[in-house]
């Protein structure tokens, strides 16, 4: 007999023998790795992203987004840079690394133009810095913690994953860089990239 579709696929079309991955995903590292799989579209159940796969506008980017989560970012957020008559996006990505990551990402404010926002693990923050803009509204800010710190949301993460990364993540930073520079889309990933290479 086949199996049915609620077998198979989550109520987000998820598929439901690729979450069994993130079962085993205890370390930052499997957890990139995993993420790195989505964006190469080996996989089709990504943690906390609630849809098979990842929207048009990221297509160019995720290759360069695979490096990051191969490189000790566990990517959770990110946007290009555009720029049309309309409308505006600053490119940025946000993520969970080490403290040692943090620092590395945290140096590129001093010795870049590019702004990174690093957020320590329990600290529950929010800042509002414009990235996405429609018209004179702005659409997306950042600045805010996403890092896991109530009992419920480690306890979502957990069933999205399972209860050692959501602890993990917990007791992780959480960090957000981004290129000021309304719709520049070629400085902000390589040097990233280049500053969690230095640290392997």
């Amino acid at each position: 007999m086949e199996p049915t579709e609620a077998e198979i696929r989550d109520q987000f079309g998820r598929r439901l023998e690729d979450k069994g991955a993130w079962r085993q995903a205890i370390t930052l590292a499997a957890a990139g790795e995993l993420t790195a799989r989505w964006l190469e579209g080996k996989s089709e159940y990504q943690a906390a992203t609630f849809t098979v796969s990842y929207d048009a506008e990221t297509e160019p980017i995720a290759a360069e987004l695979s490096a990051l989560n191969r490189s000790g970012l566990f990517t959770k957020e990110s946007q290009p840079g555009l720029r049309t008559e309309n409308s505006a996006q600053r490119q940025y990505v946000t993520g969970f690394c080490s403290a040692e990551a943090a620092v590395e990402l945290l140096a590129l404010s001093t010795r870049t133009e590019l702004v990174t926002v690093a957020h320590a693990p329990g600290e529950a923050s929010s800042a509002a810095i414009p990235v996405t803009l429609d018209g004179d509204d702005v659409v997306t800010v950042l600045g805010s913690s996403e890092t896991p710190l109530e009992e419920e949301q480690i306890r979502d993460w957990a069933n999205e994953t399972n209860e050692t990364l959501a602890l993990l993540l917990a007791d992780s930073w959480y960090v957000e860089i981004l290129d000021p520079v309304w719709g520049r889309n070629d400085v902000l990933l390589p040097a990233v990239l280049a500053a969690l290479t230095a640290l392997q």
